[in-house]
């Protein structure tokens, strides 16, 4: 379906745009790349909260009960994060994770 003239009219003072500001592309990129760090970072947070809380529950249930709810907000955090990155990132992130620990990215599988 072909663009209107309102819709090319738009599309050409985005690109002017673009090419006037080279440091575009540039920030997109860094914003994503601390996007993808949060997740993984908040991710294991979320993971070292919920060991501690297993480990004070010897000790005391208060501070267990308040490492647990350490971990469900990096939980929230990580979900914010990956809501940032959108579907196509976090498909991205996910591939790249798969492929670090070895296994496989899904592009392979037959489709039932």
């Amino acid at each position: 379906m072909p663009l209107s003239e309102d819709e090319q009219r738009i599309l050409r003072q985005i690109e002017e745009q673009l090419q006037r500001d080279p440091t575009f592309g540039r920030e997109m990129h860094h914003h994503r790349a601390s996007s993808r760090r949060s997740v993984v970072i908040t991710a294991i947070a979320a993971v070292v909260c919920l060991g501690l809380s297993v480990l004070l529950l010897s000790v005391s249930p208060y501070l267990a009960f308040v490492a647990f709810l350490g971990a469900v907000a990096a939980v929230v955090f990580a979900e914010r994060h990956v809501r940032s990155l959108g579907e196509a990132g976090f498909n991205h992130f996910s591939e790249s994770v798969r492929s670090r620990l070895g296994g496989s990215s899904g592009r392979n599988r037959p489709n039932n």
